[in-house]
């Protein structure tokens, strides 16, 4: 059963535009470390940050809450399970609204795709839930 859809599609240009003014600030705000380590590994690291941007909004969206109700940025982080799929962790308050949408005896599944063709990148998320084992 899905719980929740998010579409979001990002300005390359501007993340690299606001990462250009706001540095560490900025980076530190949004991203966690294993999404700034990854990204800092990357070749177009700029292009990294704005999927990943991308995919936090969308799943902001899918979460039914946006950035407010006590979800906020790091608490939605970009990783990739060992089969290399790629998904959103979530912590704090973000995985709080999750628990609070998960039916009983259902657990959350996390799909998610990223992508990005400049100047644009782009991140759909479909957040459902599948009966426990």
């Amino acid at each position: 059963m899905i719980l929740g859809i998010g579409s979001d599609i990002t300005d390359i240009r501007r993340i690299e535009r606001v990462i250009g003014r706001h540095g560490e600030r900025f980076l530190e705000r949004i991203f966690t470390a294993k999404e700034r380590e990854r990204a800092e590994c990357r070749r177009n690291r700029i292009e990294s940050y704005a999927k990943r941007f991308a995919a936090k909004e969308a799943c902001a969206k899918a979460l039914g809450t946006g950035m407010r109700g006590g979800v906020w940025w790091r608490d939605m982080g970009v990783v990739n399970l060992p089969s290399g799929r790629p998904t959103i962790q979530l912590t704090g308050g973000a995985q709080k609204r999750l628990e609070a949408i998960t039916p009983q005896g259902f657990e959350a599944r996390i799909d998610l795709t990223i992508s990005d063709e400049g100047p644009m990148a782009q991140a759909f998320v479909v957040i459902s839930a599948v009966p426990k084992p």
